[in-house]
């Protein structure tokens, strides 16, 4: 039998499940943690129905969850996700927390689903659309359905999608002629439906970073995308509701705000502040209790505490209102929230789970269960008490249940000399000791029943891992380029230099359209550049908050620009190829080939490697199996797991006899990794020794000492390891964390070591990919650029400074055993910051940091923060980088808008890095008007649990901060005077010249005017962005296969396209097949087209190259010579120009295949 069934054979749990159908209120005392649990299941398992589970707060809704998910399976538990905070409830929240709801009202209304829901008392109190408009809002589309498109784009805007230009994340929505893009929450990818007329002609999955389909689904269920919606009635009501009530208020500024809103109701537009006012627009007062099915049994968790939560939330509503009412938001009489705790009191049927029979109050009950259970003590890995308890359990005719999934853990306890038996789950053995790999949250006594569980926890003091929730809303997104232009942008001309870009727009000269970017340089000079010369331009990037200089048409000073820089490129690509060529002539050490050991190293790893992760161990492992010294650099942001990578290379060589040195830059980072280090060390008799100025004088020359006589495996330590005293027996592996942080002599003692060992270099700040390209093979790199799966989104709010918020939100995580972040970025005023914060949160131990303290003041502080002697840690910016605390997992910024996004993308990185809920409270100060881009930002900041292209530009700035780390600082300027992207091209063109690996194809610009109309119509694609990637795309064609590629994927993307892009793309093959058959220009008169070519193809092609290449026209044509080089003249007769194309196509492409041939001779 499993752990659930046994607790079938209880009479008190068999009569309170036959109650069931009675519609009975049933008191249950006696019952905590994992028994309660178990309890829970035994009923779904016995009556498998919907239940729903209230808990006092999030906090315990999410315990519930993680054990229920643990014992039935995710897909039977569902939660209601809501803060414990009444501001944070109303704040912007991450759209996952929204995916979550939104998931409960689904499994609430399917009347097939069963399962359990558990629910924070505070959603039961939040406003909700009636269940009849939530499913209004509901569609089932099947191929071949009649469907009006416009009412289409309607119920999506209702039902909360955002129209976007680009579907990129979840909630989103676009139109292009007679395609929708849709993004639903719960769904893997969006899918694109394709109408013709009204009729849904075909619905197909796409791919969101390449926007191509990926396969064709039958059907489509499209549920809201908000749990907040609103009929058009419902919109009309409460607009005229508010300017009723907006009427009577005097002050100008609230007026103002209310008049926003009011606009926003008017105009059936989701404003960010309209769920607060959300009782003047529904009809009915819906909460959550009215989406509960008739006669659903509810399941009340610890009503005592339940009731405090609602008095909490009384005093917090008061204070609320009051607040809203001091800054003129809020109307007399306004609520907020729903009242309903009468309600939960005397709900039917109904089970009321509680410790005791007190606290509660004068409810009446039909039927009272006690139960005799126990907690279990902790034994704290003390094996011999552990021992003598298991075997007084087994003298009693107990039957015990030890729940270990680490198989570590498990081993440890076959050793002792217990009559064990390990069992799958499915089969516990009554009266014995029964070993099953089950992640429990703690042991129990259960006397009624003669049983007895023990988890890790108690038998090792080990905390059980959360389990993480799958949602298609996760942190995997990975490090794309966002080099997308929009309008205002800085861009860089090659010849002309930085200007700024105006947008594009369509010229008509002689019955031919054409799309030109506008760019504006000095003195408002304007220049048109046609789209075909798209390569001459590239996006101005360059460190974050930096706004370039403008160029002045003509002056001179670009010409010059470019040529010191082009001059500094040379020299950098000498050097790295200098690099490049020594490191392949050295001759280093073989490590031996994996064997026994390293495999079971590796797989004492306790979480499931990334596939990131995998590739850059192989990638490392292959390195060091080579004679060569490696000399690799694995990027990945802070908690990707590069640790565990160091680790298993650490591991390869010690295994082979050498010794490891980890370098890192400051002490607390030492302390951290020899903990880490240490722990996964521990059972393959690795001696791992620190080396930091928390050693003595004495400790330090005992361990100097042991290193040079080969008794200390694995040395960890900060600069003091480059001294000169240091020696090493055989050092044959160096791991160097974050090295740019170290000093210019530390670089050069570094540059001496690395000849001769091989060295791994890791770093969290990301190295843009186009350097990747561009380094590709000199310097060797492996990226890790997915997060590992184990993790919840950080739940991200934007509001105003709040400290009823912060309050909340630190006793929170203080109740939790977690610790708190508060970054405050004034040096001057930190004290009488963290004085207030004392005052508001007594209880709390409060410590700060900031950049002006000394490194030892800093370090002492930042280690009684990881050995949680603080609670809270006040600090500057200075937490941004290169600390890792995984124990830390809320933050608050405060004045957030006034800091730029990659600053706090990665300080929103310092939560989240456990697998626990995080949260993260952006704040900036009330009444304060946010400046346009501070919104930008702040939206953006919120959108980053769905990592769209904020998170990009993010990671675009910081990308820019890691290249010049890789180059060395003094690029910085080069790179700022040109754009990080015009730089990279540079670059990457000089290393292949030098490398000789530059291929000799030729992108010139072939003039090709043949009276075609060819371009892009607006009413195509209207998106200016989108129609630069395609006309970006149409110039990258350079082979039959991508050209028809790219057909495909317009016709998938945009619909049927019209013949100017079919012209379009033709000329775009065309021109690429006359750039390789060196083709100067083709133009058309009125009775012939004359293809020239360029001087160099005369000792290029044979005589009888032109005329095969001639066989493949049906065109007369006669051969000549002007200036010097070949010409061919055809006669277009009666051919219209679409025939034309066609005919000279043929010709060159065979030319091209001539060229081809003689090159791979």
């Amino acid at each position: 039998m499993n752990i659930i069934e046994f607790f079938d054979q209880n009479w008190q749990l068999q009569k309170w499940q036959q109650g069931f159908s009675k519609r009975e209120r049933t008191l249950l005392t006696g019952l905590s943690g994992t028994a309660k649990s178990l309890v829970m299941a035994n009923a779904y398992e016995n009556v498998a129905d919907k239940y729903i589970i209230v808990t006092d707060s999030q906090f315990h809704a999410n315990e519930l969850y993680d054990e229920l998910s643990t014992l039935l399976g995710e897909e039977k538990v569902f939660q209601f996700f809501s803060d414990d905070n009444i501001y944070a409830e109303f704040a912007l929240a991450s759209k996952d927390r929204v995916a979550y709801r939104l998931e409960a009202l689904n499994f609430l209304l399917d009347e097939k689903s069963t399962g359990f829901l558990v629910v924070p008392f505070l959603a039961l109190r939040s406003y909700l659309p009636s269940p009849e408009n939530f499913l209004e809002n509901y569609l089932l589309l099947t191929s071949g359905d009649e469907y009006d498109l416009s009412n289409l784009v309607n119920l999506l805007s209702k039902a909360g999608y955002e129209k976007t230009q680009r579907v990129m994340t979840p909630g989103e929505f676009s139109m292009r002629g007679d395609i929708v893009d849709i993004y639903p929450l719960d769904a893997e990818n969006p899918v694109r439906l394709e109408f013709f007329g009204d009729e849904v002609d075909t619905i197909r999955s796409f791919d969101v970073e390449s926007q191509r389909s990926l396969t064709s689904l039958e059907r489509l269920e499209i549920y809201p995308a908000s749990d907040f919606i609103l009929t058009d009635k419902e919109f009309d009501k409460g607009a005229k509701s508010l300017i009723e009530m907006t009427n009577l208020l005097t002050d100008p500024s609230a007026k103002s705000y209310m008049e926003e809103v009011i606009s926003a109701a008017q105009n059936h537009y989701y404003h960010k502040d309209l769920r607060k006012f959300a009782e003047y627009f529904y009809d009915k007062k819906t909460s959550l209790l009215n989406y509960f099915p008739k006669n659903v049994q509810i399941f009340i968790d610890d009503f005592q505490k339940v009731n405090e939560m609602n008095n909490k939330l009384e005093m917090e509503l008061a204070d609320f209102i009051l607040s809203e009412k001091a800054m003129e938001r809020g109307f007399e009489g306004q609520t907020y929230l729903l009242d309903t705790m009468a309600k939960v009191r005397n709900y039917k049927p109904a089970t009321f789970f509680s410790n005791f029979q007190k606290g509660l109050g004068n409810l009446r009950f039909e039927q009272l269960y006690n139960f005799k259970q126990h907690s279990m003590q902790q034994f704290f890995g003390q094996l011999e008490l552990f021992y003598t308890e298991v075997e007084r359990f087994i003298k009693q005719e107990f039957t015990v249940v030890l729940a270990v999934s680490s198989e570590k853990l498990r081993k440890s306890l076959h050793e002792l000399d217990l009559s064990l038996q390990e069992v799958d789950r499915e089969s516990i053995q009554v009266g014995k000791v029964n070993l099953i790999d089950l992640q429990l949250s703690n042991g129990f006594n259960f006397l009624d029943e003669k049983l007895v569980v023990m988890t890790e926890h108690e038998i090792f003091g080990k905390m059980r891992k959360k389990k993480a929730r799958k949602l298609n809303i996760t942190n995997a997104e990975r490090l794309k380029d966002y080099n997308e232009l929009a309008v205002g942008d800085f861009v860089v001309h090659k010849n002309h230099g930085i200007g700024k870009y105006l947008g594009l727009q369509t010229l008509e000269v002689g019955g031919m359209h054409r799309d030109y970017l506008t760019i504006q340089y000095q003195n408002g000079d304007t220049i048109s550049v046609p789209v075909d010369h798209l390569d001459l331009l590239s996006k101005y990037t360059a460190g974050e908050g930096k706004s370039p200089k403008i160029n002045k048409l003509n002056d001179g000073r670009w010409r010059k620009t470019m040529s010191s820089v082009s001059k500094q490129v040379e020299d950098i690509s000498d050097d790295l190829i200098k690099l490049y060529a020594e490191r392949q002539a050295k001759k280093g050490f073989a490590f031996s080939p994996d064997d026994t050991s390293q495999e079971e190293f590796d797989s004492g790893f306790s979480y499931v490697e990334t596939e990131d992760q995998m590739r850059s161990i192989n990638e490392i492992k292959h390195d060091m199996e080579l004679e060569r010294p490696m000399d690799r650099l694995l990027v990945g942001d802070v908690g990707f797991g590069k640790t565990e990578v160091a680790m298993r290379a650490a591991f390869k060589a010690i295994n082979d006899g050498k010794q490891v040195a980890v370098l890192v830059p400051t002490t607390v980072l030492a302390e951290q990794h020899f903990n880490n280090f240490t722990e996964r060390f521990i059972n393959f008799g690795v001696n791992v020794e620190v080396l930091s100025r928390f050693q003595t004088k004495t400790q330090q020359t005992e361990i100097l000492a042991k290193l040079k006589k080969g008794r200390v495996d694995l040395i960890i330590g900060t600069h003091r390891l480059l001294s000169k005293d240091v020696e090493f027996f055989d050092l044959g592996l160096m791991i160097i964390d974050e090295e740019q942080r170290f000093g210019v002599k530390h670089k050069e003692r570094l540059k001496e070591l690395k000849t001769q060992v091989d060295v791994l270099t890791l770093t969290a700040t990301p190295i843009p990919r186009t350097l990747h390209m561009s380094m590709l093979g000199i310097r060797d790199l492996s990226v890790i650029e997915t997060p590992p799966t184990n993790r919840y989104p950080v739940q991200t709010y934007v509001m105003e400074t709040n400290y009823g918020v912060v309050r909340d939100a630190v006793l929170r995580e203080i109740s939790r055993g977690g610790q708190v972040y508060y970054v405050y970025n004034r040096v001057d005023t930190i004290e009488q910051k963290v004085s207030q914060l004392e005052e508001l949160i007594p209880e709390a131990r409060i410590g700060f940091i900031h950049g002006q303290m000394t490194e030892v003041q800093l370090e002492n502080t930042l280690l009684a923060f990881i050995a949680g002697d603080y609670d809270v840690l006040v600090a500057t910016t200075i937490i941004e980088t290169g600390v890792d605390i995984p124990n830390a997992n809320t933050l608050f910024i405060e004045n957030a808008d006034m800091m730029g996004l990659s600053q706090l993308y990665q300080l929103r990185g310092r939560v989240g890095r456990s697998n626990r809920v995080a949260y993260a409270y952006f704040m900036y100060r009330p009444e304060k008007i946010l400046s346009e881009v501070s919104e930008k930002r702040l939206e953006a900041i919120k959108g980053f649990t769905e990592l769209g292209s904020g998170f990009k530009i993010a990671m675009r700035d910081l990308s820019i901060r890691g290249a010049g780390n890789l180059l060395g600082s003094v690029q910085s300027g080069f790179i700022d005077s040109v754009g990080f992207d015009l730089y990279s091209q540079l670059l990457e063109e000089a290393i292949h010249a030098k490398l000789g690996t530059s291929k000799q194809k030729r992108t010139s610009n072939v003039e090709i005017s043949l009276e075609l109309d060819a371009f892009i119509p607006a009413y195509y694609i209207s998106d200016e962005r989108q129609k630069i990637e395609i006309y970006k795309r149409i110039r990258q064609i350079d082979s039959r296969e991508i050209y028809e590629e790219l057909q495909e994927e317009l016709v998938d993307r945009f619909g049927e396209y019209p013949d100017e892009v079919a012209y379009l793309l033709e000329i775009g093959l065309l021109k690429h097949f006359a750039d390789n058959a060196l083709v100067e220009k083709i133009e058309k008169s009125r009775f012939e087209a004359t293809v020239t070519l360029e001087k160099v193809a005369n000792t290029t092609y044979d005589p009888q190259d032109y005329f095969k290449a001639l066989t493949k026209t049906s065109m007369k044509a006669s051969v000549g010579e002007k200036y010097g080089k070949m010409t061919f003249r055809f006669k277009i007769e009666n051919r219209n120009s679409v025939v034309l194309l066609s005919e000279i196509m043929n010709f060159i492409e065979e030319l091209s295949k001539i060229r081809d041939s003689y090159e791979n001779k």
